[in-house]
Protein backbone atom coordinates (compact mmCIF):
# COMPACT_ATOMS: atom_id res chain seq x y z
CA UNK A 1 0.00 0.00 0.00
CA UNK A 2 1.48 3.15 -0.97
CA UNK A 3 1.35 5.73 1.10
CA UNK A 4 1.44 10.21 0.49
CA UNK A 5 4.78 11.75 1.46
CA UNK A 6 4.85 12.91 5.12
CA UNK A 7 6.76 16.55 5.37
CA UNK A 8 7.93 18.06 8.42
CA UNK A 9 6.45 21.76 8.78
CA UNK A 10 2.92 20.46 7.29
CA UNK A 11 0.33 21.26 9.67
CA UNK A 12 -3.46 22.11 9.77
CA UNK A 13 -5.93 23.98 12.19
CA UNK A 14 -9.77 22.99 13.20
CA UNK A 15 -11.77 25.45 14.75
CA UNK A 16 -14.50 24.35 16.99
CA UNK A 17 -17.08 26.19 19.92
CA UNK A 18 -17.60 23.12 22.56
CA UNK A 19 -21.78 23.25 22.84
CA UNK A 20 -24.10 21.83 25.07
CA UNK A 21 -25.49 19.19 23.21
CA UNK A 22 -21.78 17.84 22.01
CA UNK A 23 -20.90 17.87 25.84
CA UNK A 24 -24.84 15.80 26.61
CA UNK A 25 -23.58 13.48 23.89
CA UNK A 26 -20.07 12.41 25.13
CA UNK A 27 -22.03 11.92 28.65
CA UNK A 28 -23.42 9.05 27.32
CA UNK A 29 -20.45 7.91 25.28
CA UNK A 30 -18.30 7.97 28.13
CA UNK A 31 -20.30 7.33 31.15
CA UNK A 32 -18.97 10.59 33.11
CA UNK A 33 -21.14 11.78 35.40
CA UNK A 34 -19.10 13.93 37.21
CA UNK A 35 -20.59 17.12 38.27
CA UNK A 36 -18.11 19.38 36.88
CA UNK A 37 -19.06 17.95 33.80
CA UNK A 38 -22.84 17.62 33.87
CA UNK A 39 -24.03 20.36 36.44
CA UNK A 40 -23.51 24.02 35.82
CA UNK A 41 -24.56 24.47 39.34
CA UNK A 42 -21.85 22.33 40.92
CA UNK A 43 -18.93 23.71 38.18
CA UNK A 44 -20.24 27.11 39.41
CA UNK A 45 -19.05 26.33 42.81
CA UNK A 46 -15.76 25.35 41.99
CA UNK A 47 -14.76 28.09 40.08
CA UNK A 48 -15.90 27.84 36.50
CA UNK A 49 -18.37 29.58 34.65
CA UNK A 50 -20.25 27.02 33.42
CA UNK A 51 -19.68 23.33 32.77
CA UNK A 52 -16.38 22.18 32.12
CA UNK A 53 -15.82 20.65 28.94
CA UNK A 54 -14.89 17.07 29.00
CA UNK A 55 -10.86 17.26 28.69
CA UNK A 56 -11.04 14.38 25.68
CA UNK A 57 -13.29 15.76 24.06
CA UNK A 58 -11.29 18.97 23.76
CA UNK A 59 -8.11 16.64 22.53
CA UNK A 60 -10.36 14.99 20.23
CA UNK A 61 -10.19 18.33 18.25
CA UNK A 62 -7.03 17.28 17.11
CA UNK A 63 -7.39 14.28 16.34
CA UNK A 64 -9.08 15.79 12.92
CA UNK A 65 -5.86 17.75 12.34
CA UNK A 66 -4.16 14.51 12.89
CA UNK A 67 -6.13 12.71 10.19
CA UNK A 68 -5.96 15.66 7.89
CA UNK A 69 -1.78 15.43 7.90
CA UNK A 70 -2.25 11.98 7.79
CA UNK A 71 -4.18 10.85 5.05
CA UNK A 72 -6.49 8.00 4.88
CA UNK A 73 -3.55 5.59 4.68
CA UNK A 74 -2.31 6.10 7.91
CA UNK A 75 -3.90 6.19 11.94
CA UNK A 76 -2.72 7.63 15.24
CA UNK A 77 -0.30 5.34 16.47
CA UNK A 78 -0.08 7.32 20.21
CA UNK A 79 -0.91 10.28 21.25
CA UNK A 80 0.48 12.23 24.73
CA UNK A 81 -1.58 15.29 26.00
CA UNK A 82 -1.14 17.64 28.83
CA UNK A 83 -4.28 19.53 29.67
CA UNK A 84 -3.25 23.17 30.92
CA UNK A 85 -6.23 24.46 31.87
CA UNK A 86 -9.93 23.69 31.75
CA UNK A 87 -12.15 24.57 28.55
CA UNK A 88 -15.85 26.29 29.49
CA UNK A 89 -18.42 24.55 27.44
CA UNK A 90 -19.55 27.52 25.15
CA UNK A 91 -15.65 28.16 24.47
CA UNK A 92 -14.14 28.07 21.18
CA UNK A 93 -11.04 26.15 20.92
CA UNK A 94 -8.61 25.92 17.81
CA UNK A 95 -6.72 22.14 17.52
CA UNK A 96 -3.54 22.49 15.73
CA UNK A 97 -1.07 19.66 14.47
CA UNK A 98 2.02 20.09 12.99
CA UNK A 99 4.63 17.28 11.58
CA UNK A 100 7.52 18.02 13.67
CA UNK A 101 10.03 15.05 12.22
CA UNK A 102 9.47 11.98 9.93
CA UNK A 103 11.06 8.53 10.05
CA UNK A 104 9.98 6.02 7.50
CA UNK A 105 6.33 5.62 7.28
CA UNK A 106 6.44 7.22 10.42
CA UNK A 107 5.55 10.77 11.73
CA UNK A 108 6.19 13.05 15.09
CA UNK A 109 3.18 15.53 15.38
CA UNK A 110 3.40 18.37 18.10
CA UNK A 111 -0.36 19.11 18.95
CA UNK A 112 -1.53 21.81 20.95
CA UNK A 113 -5.38 23.38 21.64
CA UNK A 114 -5.57 27.19 22.43
CA UNK A 115 -9.14 29.10 22.94
CA UNK A 116 -9.80 31.33 20.88
CA UNK A 117 -9.70 34.83 20.11
CA UNK A 118 -7.10 35.03 23.20
CA UNK A 119 -4.76 32.31 22.04
CA UNK A 120 -4.61 30.82 25.71
CA UNK A 121 -2.96 27.08 25.41
CA UNK A 122 -5.28 24.51 27.30
CA UNK A 123 -3.56 21.23 25.69
CA UNK A 124 -0.07 20.74 24.87
CA UNK A 125 1.29 17.41 23.44
CA UNK A 126 2.30 14.92 20.67
CA UNK A 127 1.56 12.44 18.74
CA UNK A 128 2.69 9.92 16.25
CA UNK A 129 1.49 8.84 12.88
CA UNK A 130 1.99 5.46 11.32
CA UNK A 131 0.90 3.12 8.23
CA UNK A 132 -3.08 1.96 8.68
CA UNK A 133 -1.89 -1.63 7.56
CA UNK A 134 2.24 -2.52 8.35
CA UNK A 135 4.19 -4.06 5.82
Amino acid sequence: MSHAPLKPGAAFAFRKTMTVAEQAMFTGISGNLGGLYVDAVRAKKAGASNMVAFELAVGGLATTCLSQLGGPTRRIGSIALDFAAPVIVGDSVEARAEIVSVAGDEATCRVTCTLSPSGATVIDGTATLVPFARG
